[in-house]
């Protein structure tokens, strides 16, 4: 009887060491670990002028004749269309995983960079749906109705500014080269007869805000999404006695 009475005191000894080596400190209780830019109306202030550029183009006669002048420039001398602008409007994205992938760690890890880059996407595509389907603004070569903005340059300069967020403390020259990607980009959306001027002005603007909106709004998403993980994860050991027979019970919480 008095070596089952020492048994439960010592498992119950157990219970208070493991219970208390498994909490998780007060401090890192919700704690963020995204490393995200915090809203400054400075960083408006470039979106915001190519985005009323685009705007102002739609409804002002004077733009609209820059904009047939800058198209003539660009086609009078094409011979066939170069559709490297369907796959360099990737690039600037996709270079931020390849260079993790080389060893060049940028400033959030692969799940958070990935959470802000779906933000960006959902918002930069969204957008640029719903202003072709409202502008009605024909193509240069009078293919369709919804050339305003160019969805190319909005996801290319989307990426550009990922990257420049995620690598500028490592090197500026990252971000210098996505945005040279994603003009080159725009550049070709004209020289291939598909955007104005003005649609990739508004597309460059749409796509920098869009990424600078994700980083803003990401550490509320990731406490909604991954909460669970910021809380206690405890386990125990209860022991218990009814006079005849001793069991011991093992509970975990997550």
């Amino acid at each position: 009887m008095i070596r089952k009475i020492i048994l439960l005191v010592v498992l119950q000894f157990l219970t208070c060491s493991v219970f208390g080596q498994n909490t998780v400190p007060k401090d890192s209780i919700m704690t963020d670990t995204v490393k995200n830019i915090r809203f400054n109306y400075k960083q408006l202030i470039i979106p915001g002028i190519l985005i009323g550029y685009g705007f102002w183009g739609n409804e002002s006669g004077q733009i609209k004749s820059f904009n047939n002048q800058i198209r003539d420039e660009f086609t009078e001398d094409i011979d066939r269309k170069i559709s490297i602008d369907d796959f360099s409007r990737y690039v600037p994205a996709v270079s931020v995983y390849a260079l993790n992938a080389f060893g060049v760690e940028g400033k959030n890890n692969m799940r958070d960079r990935s959470v802000i880059l779906i933000t960006s996407t959902i918002i930069n595509v969204g957008t640029v749906f719903a202003l072709k389907s409202l502008s009605n603004v024909e193509r240069p070569d009078g293919t369709s109705n919804n050339s305003f903005p160019s969805g190319h340059t909005a996801i290319a300069f989307a990426g550009a500014e990922f990257l420049y967020q995620e690598y500028k403390d490592k090197s500026i020259w990252y971000g210098v080269a996505g945005y040279a990607i994603a003009t080159g980009t725009g550049i070709f959306r004209m020289y291939n007869n598909r955007h104005w001027l003005t649609d990739v002005a508004a597309g460059a603007g749409i796509g920098i805000l869009s990424t600078k909106i994700a980083y803003w709004v990401n550490p509320y998403i990731t406490r909604k999404l991954w909460h669970g993980e910021q809380k206690k994860s405890m386990s125990f050991i209860t022991p218990s006695y009814d006079g005849r027979n001793l069991t011991i019970c093992y509970f975990k919480t997550f």
